[in-house]
């Protein structure tokens, strides 16, 4: 991993964090959340289980910090495919639905955002102390903030409501990745029965029409 043995300055220490994230990055472009271990990363990175946690508290701790990541990157691209995506001239219900389906474009080639944003109140927030919590939720306050000021800004009408229709959406995308990823014995049902493959849902189109409905609503609800 590095050509040093202990890490002494805060630079090397740096270092190490940055293979730490980076080597289980790279693992979660390979296998699921849950087959993510401390002993697998740690043989990775050429480091004891121990020196890992020195580094970071938790296996959660890690993916906390690289959902973090994962967001500000996604969060960064967003406006040139806003505007790539939206007709200004056209009339609300139109730049809407042209907006949610940006936003569910936008996650096709983001598995492992997807990933972890499914993951992250039920897996990824435990196993974590008050002080990574909280430093994420920050985090997670800012990226929220960031696209609700981009909503606003393509759909006015939104009013002040943008910042609670994108804490919707986030929560939208973990669970329709979830669903959209059935394991072994339901896709195999589905293929037994074709009267079940109504349940079988496309993540991108899925997800397209429930943000869709829940910006419609949320107009519907800041203009009443």
């Amino acid at each position: 991993m590095t050509n040093f043995q202990r890490a002494r300055s805060e630079e090397q220490r740096e270092v190490r964090r940055r293979a730490i994230l980076d080597t289980t990055a790279a693992m979660l472009e390979e296998m699921p959340i849950g087959e993510v271990s401390l002993n697998e990363l740690s043989r990775r990175v050429g480091l004891a289980k121990s020196n890992v946690l020195r580094y970071f508290e938790s296996r959660e701790a890690i993916l906390l910090e690289l959902l973090d990541r994962a967001w500000r990157q996604w969060v960064a691209d967003l406006p040139a495919l806003v505007r790539a995506g939206i007709d200004e001239d056209a009339p609300v219900h139109r730049r809407a639905e042209q907006f949610a389906a940006v936003i569910a474009g936008s996650l096709a080639q983001r598995r492992v955002l997807c990933d972890l944003l499914s993951a992250q109140a039920g897996v990824l927030e435990h196993n974590v102390s008050p002080q990574v919590a909280a430093r994420y939720k920050r985090a997670a306050v800012a990226n929220v903030a960031d696209i609700a000021a981009l909503a606003q800004q393509h759909l006015p009408e939104l009013g002040d409501s943008a910042p609670q229709l994108t804490a919707a959406m986030i929560m939208a995308i973990g669970a329709v990745w979830t669903h959209a990823r059935p394991s072994a014995a339901m896709l195999a049902a589905y293929e037994a029965d074709p009267s079940l493959a109504a349940f079988k849902l496309d993540f991108v189109t899925a997800l397209r029409e429930m943000l869709a409905t829940l910006i419609a609503g949320t107009i519907v609800r800041a203009s009443a």
